[in-house]
């Protein structure tokens, strides 16, 4: 593996964190995969300090379980737990749309629609892995928007969590196009300050994503 280390204590615990989520979400280290503390410091070149603290954090975003016999290990999701975070996060996604669309400036919308045609012309040419990075920040674009620090908190906890299935589910969907439809209505609800329209066409996005993924269709988000 590549080094990681950086000047800084918390810039290197932050950076080994990152290092680790980017693993978990895409899937190189596996749900109920064990995490050895002397084996990762090792090939990552760091102490097992930061290494510890790193995967606290990993923890607390709901990514890694720690227990005192097994130590870290990368945790598994059931569908029940999955369906009940992906509905909460389609609330708050709604919530902020509404506000978003009040209070954004025109500035801020035409940032939404150059994310946009960056994840259209990444679905044309069939680069999932930019396409879900756009997709990404869209979402957490417009929550960032509603100026609502706590909304933006939680959902900011959420999407960490469901951030590896969300992943997964991208690489496996066979009806892409149609999410890409989901999200030109979302674009043109932004586009006329519709935050209604904005908030029900993101909760009927969300909503199909993630109860057909639980289901286990494949879907993409």
């Amino acid at each position: 593996m590549q080094e990681v280390a950086q000047p800084g204590h918390a810039g290197l615990v932050e950076k080994v964190a990152n290092y680790l989520r980017e693993h978990i979400v895409m899937d190189h280290f596996q749900p109920g995969q064990r995490l050895p503390e002397r084996t990762l410091a090792v090939e990552l070149q760091v102490s097992r300090t930061p290494l510890r603290e790193a995967l606290k954090i990993l923890a607390t975003e709901g990514l890694v379980v720690i227990s005192p016999n097994r130590g870290a290990v990368v945790a598994e999701v059931s569908a029940a737990d999955m369906k009940e975070k992906a509905y909460v996060l389609s609330v708050l996604e709604q919530a902020a749309a509404e506000l978003t669309c009040v209070i954004a400036s025109d500035e801020d919308i035409d940032e939404l629609q150059a994310l946009h045609y960056e994840m259209k012309a990444a679905f044309l040419r069939r680069d999932r892995q930019n396409y879900f990075r756009l997709n990404q920040d869209i979402h957490n674009r417009i929550v960032a928007l509603s100026g609502n620090t706590t909304l933006i908190d939680m959902h900011a906890t959420l999407s960490r969590q469901l951030y590896r299935v969300r992943y997964l589910s991208n690489q496996k969907n066979e009806k892409w196009a149609t999410a890409m439809e989901e999200h030109e209505a979302i674009l043109e609800a932004l586009e006329a300050r519709d935050g209604v329209r904005v908030g029900r066409e993101l909760r009927n996005h969300l909503g199909k994503t993630w109860i057909k993924y639980a289901n286990g269709e494949q879907v993409t988000g």
